[in-house]
């Protein structure tokens, strides 16, 4: 077997906040990471759908953004956006 090659192997805290709320078109179960990786973006997992997302401000303003990552209609993913913009 060859040997494995890694182009990283690091190890780091993180800061998770996990939070669930119920909008008027769906729940969100959310576990958010903050790490020094992403640039001061948060990793942002969707537990019941099993979807993450590198989540930043300007990636909220970017239209169509939640909706393909995530995979929700205009509605859901602006519920989702109205939160991320308190948190993020």
């Amino acid at each position: 077997m060859a040997e494995r090659f890694y182009l990283y192997d690091e190890t780091e805290d993180t800061k998770t906040r996990f939070v669930s709320f119920m909008g008027d078109h769906q729940r969100f179960d959310l576990a958010i990471i903050s790490s020094s990786r992403y640039y001061g973006k948060q990793l942002v997992l969707d537990v019941q759908s099993n979807r993450f997302a590198i989540i930043g401000q300007d990636d909220l303003d970017e239209e169509g953004y939640l909706e393909h990552a995530y995979r929700l209609s205009a509605e859901e993913a602006e519920e989702l956006r109205d939160f991320l913009r308190e948190v993020v």
